[in-house]
């Protein structure tokens, strides 16, 4: 049977995306998965291009929020931001509560070249705990 695997950030636009692509990737058909925010803010452009840049298709992923998915029986909530955890709702059942706290790519500032390289190192994190959490768990 397969996982269900919701990903929470706060605006399900950036980090939330990118997991949820490569959780995608890694798990097959091992896992649903599901990305969501505490708000919705769309999905940002840049985080379609990084993974883009890798290989990886969420240019049809949504933002949506955590509430549309209150029906759900998880199996594992990953927060992937200190905000979406410390608002994160209650779900009922045994959804095995993860975090890690990964930097914003959509608060980097500077040149464009300085904001796709922070996209690129905060992609290459989240990839390594995608690959990590599906080796460990599924």
């Amino acid at each position: 049977m397969k996982k269900k695997i919701l990903v929470l950030c706060t605006g399900n636009s950036c980090r939330s995306q990118i997991a949820h692509g490569y959780l995608e990737y890694f798990a097959g058909d091992k896992a649903e998965i599901f990305s969501a925010g505490v708000e919705t803010h769309g999905v940002n452009p840049k985080a379609i291009a990084t993974m883009k840049e890798d290989g990886i298709d969420i240019s049809h992923f949504t933002s949506n929020n955590v509430l549309e998915y209150a029906g759900i029986d998880f199996d594992y909530v990953i927060t992937v931001c200190d905000h979406a955890k410390e608002r994160c709702p209650y779900f009922p059942g045994q959804a095995k509560k993860l975090h890690n706290n990964f930097p914003d790519p959509a608060k980097a500032m500077g040149t464009e070249e300085a904001i796709v390289l922070q996209f690129r190192e905060v992609r290459e994190q989240i990839k390594t705990y995608c690959r990590k959490f599906v080796a460990d768990n599924l």
